[in-house]
């Protein structure tokens, strides 16, 4: 069989997956709805992942038969621990889709798209958010990214959050006034957001803490003292995320790339980058600070390739092919595929 890498890149809101030769060059890929199995079951989430895995191979023109890859590489929001990382490793290895198998936490992918190397730190910041550092010599560093039980703070759900319960108190007198109030009350369409709070609880209207994050940037950027609290709450994690794991691998007089990723980083600009640049370099004045500039999927993909021992020219080819002008083809599988 002709080498192959199957490249997942699992997050929670969507799951992409590139398969490549080991050349580097894209043979097919393929976008469809998050599917955690942390959050959605091990069988449902799997199930949403092959369906994806047979569209590529099907695409590519492979026969059912056969396998898919020499190597997958999937890289999943979710994986943050050893354990999961073993029993996703063991579930995937079952479904047969290559002879090898690697699963590892979404933030390697992402460090991987933005360097050369993989060596450095990332930092994604996009529904949840997390950080993987790896030194040249092989050592990690990570955070367990369990939620409020592990220390976290930030993610786009949890700034949508703030964003309702800075207008919640606005309005009730407990806050100071803050601009995020209208903007929200015009968000949900209603006069009053304690009548928003009580359509909430009574579940008549969804509550959706992603969709309110862009507007609490958007109304930092209009100079709301409130809002921008939250904003520098969270250049304040990203800066601690980024700068622990360079002091734990004794990196900070190192040139070092920082990654940063997702898309509550992707999507504000300058908003958050410049001082978190600012303040990085304050610590480690050599590091390099940057948002990536391609899907993670990419980077699971180059792991694999690393994996399968492919050549150097393998990489170059599929960072020089893969721009945001390549199609992608978006999957009809759903969340629910397999009960």
């Amino acid at each position: 069989m002709t080498d192959r890498v199957l490249a997942i890149d699992g997050g929670n809101s969507k799951t992409a997956v590139l398969l490549v030769d080991a050349d580097g060059k894209v043979l097919a890929q393929v976008r469809g709805p998050g599917a955690p199995p942390q959050t959605v079951g091990m069988k449902r989430g799997l199930d949403v992942f092959e369906g994806l895995a047979r569209e590529a191979a099907a695409q590519a023109g492979l026969s059912p038969d056969e396998p898919i890859a020499t190597h997958t590489a999937a890289y999943l929001a979710g994986a943050d621990l050893p354990r999961e990382e073993e029993d996703l490793t063991r579930a995937i290895t079952e479904r047969g889709w290559s002879p090898s198998v690697v699963v590892g936490n979404d933030t390697f992918a992402l460090l991987r798209a933005g360097t050369t190397s993989g060596v450095g730190v990332a930092v994604v910041c996009g529904a949840g958010i997390n950080a993987v550092g790896v030194a040249a010599d092989g050592r990690t560093h990570r955070f367990p990214a369990l939620g409020q039980i592990s220390g976290d703070w930030g993610g786009g759900g949890h700034i949508g959050e703030q964003a309702l319960w800075l207008a919640v108190r606005a309005e009730d007198g407990r806050g100071a006034p803050t601009e995020l109030l209208p903007a929200l009350l015009a968000h949900y369409g209603e006069t009053s957001i304690l009548d928003v709070v009580e359509k909430l609880h009574f579940e008549e209207v969804r509550f959706d803490p992603h969709a309110l994050s862009p507007i609490l940037f958007e109304v930092a950027g209009r100079g709301d003292a409130v809002a921008q609290s939250v904003v520098d709450r969270l250049v304040e994690e990203v800066v601690l995320l980024s700068t622990v794991s360079l002091r734990k691998l004794d990196l900070l007089g190192e040139p070092v790339d920082v990654v940063l990723g997702g898309g509550v980083m992707t999507g504000t600009g300058e908003t958050v980058l410049g001082p978190v640049r600012e303040r990085v370099l304050d610590v480690a004045p050599l590091a390099q600070v940057r948002v990536v500039d391609l899907p993670p999927v990419v980077g699971a993909a180059l792991l694999g390739l690393d994996t399968i021992g492919a050549s150097p020219g393998a990489e170059l080819r599929l960072r020089s092919a893969y721009d945001d002008h390549l199609p992608a083809v978006d999957s009809t599988v759903g969340v629910a595929a397999g009960g």
